[in-house]
């Protein structure tokens, strides 16, 4: 198979191992920047063109499309959907999954436990959205934070009035969610692949941290989830209309809640961590999925 990696950096880690998995089953890889690719738009015979010439005989395309790129490379995504390349997360589903206040609004919608939560765009009413979601302490999210950017937790209801209103002065939307104490500073990573768990770990802050993330200082055990956790992670990532991605979980008095669905979750916590080669998971996924044409959206949406 021809298959096209579409990222920014060949070195980054998940780039990496994804390319060597796939060369190692005697696939032809490339590594696309699609902020490097244009495209022609037309009915008949849509191109894209990458540093001077025109990609074509592509099976299928794996998006590593980072958040801040989300627009212009869902666009190219959408562009290889078009001339019937098998995408492992199409447009839509990355386009979906990357809107907060949408994807959780999708899960709410088809009962998923999430944390309360608050979205508002006027101050004039910010006691009454703090109490909505129960009062502090409570986290504060930017709609297009990533990566633990952009979160604030406020420890009392007047620091949390004050940090709204100073988003709200930036023009940033923001998120408000109730606190999960409980959750003790760590969150569960599930990786889905298919209709599938393939691996799951546990993250911890680091001390004096609320966040979790690992490139961030935390740390990273492996954990065995419970059979609900397993469903909901897989429940999530059909709802998203994800083939492969990862589901943030909170365990909270209330049971275990989604705290986000990323379309593009790193590999190396995970891989270090659990020792599964999810790279070579992947690929193999692409092979049995992936025959010329097998695409839901074909460029709409």
């Amino acid at each position: 198979m021809k298959i096209g990696i579409l990222s920014r950096k060949s070195e980054l880690y998940s780039t990496k191992r994804l390319s060597e998995a796939a060369t190692e089953r005697g696939h032809q890889v490339y590594v696309i920047n699609p902020l490097l690719c244009y495209m022609n738009i037309t009915s008949h015979h849509p191109a894209i063109h990458y540093k001077g010439e025109k990609l074509e005989g592509f099976d299928a395309i794996i998006p590593r499309i980072g958040a801040s790129i989300t627009f212009y490379g869902t666009a190219v995504v959408r562009q290889f959907e078009m001339k019937g390349v098998y995408s492992l997360n199409e447009s839509v589903a990355i386009s979906r999954s990357r809107d907060k206040l949408r994807s959780l609004q999708l899960l709410a919608r088809r009962g998923i436990g999430l944390p309360v939560t608050g979205f508002a765009n006027s101050t004039k009413f910010t006691n009454d959205l703090i109490d909505l979601v129960g009062g502090a302490p409570l986290v504060i999210k930017m709609l297009e934070g990533t990566q633990g950017v952009g979160v604030v937790l406020a420890e009392t209801d007047k620091a949390a009035e004050s940090v709204i209103q100073a988003f709200r002065g930036l023009k940033a939307n923001i998120l408000v969610q109730e606190f999960i104490k409980e959750a003790k500073g760590s969150d569960i990573r599930c990786l889905v692949i298919g209709n599938k768990v393939v691996a799951a770990m546990k993250r911890e802050s680091a001390t004096g941290d609320f966040r979790s993330n690992i490139h961030r200082g935390g740390k990273s055990e492996n954990i065995r989830i419970t059979p609900e956790e397993r469903s909901t992670a897989v429940r999530a990532m059909k709802i998203m209309g994800l083939r492969f991605g990862g589901v943030d979980l909170l365990r909270s008095n209330h049971g275990s809640v989604v705290m986000e669905v990323n379309s593009s979750p790193g590999l190396g916590g995970i891989e270090n961590t659990t020792g599964k080669d999810i790279a070579m998971m992947v690929i193999k996924y692409i092979e049995e999925n992936a025959p010329k044409g097998n695409t839901r959206t074909k460029g709409k949406g």
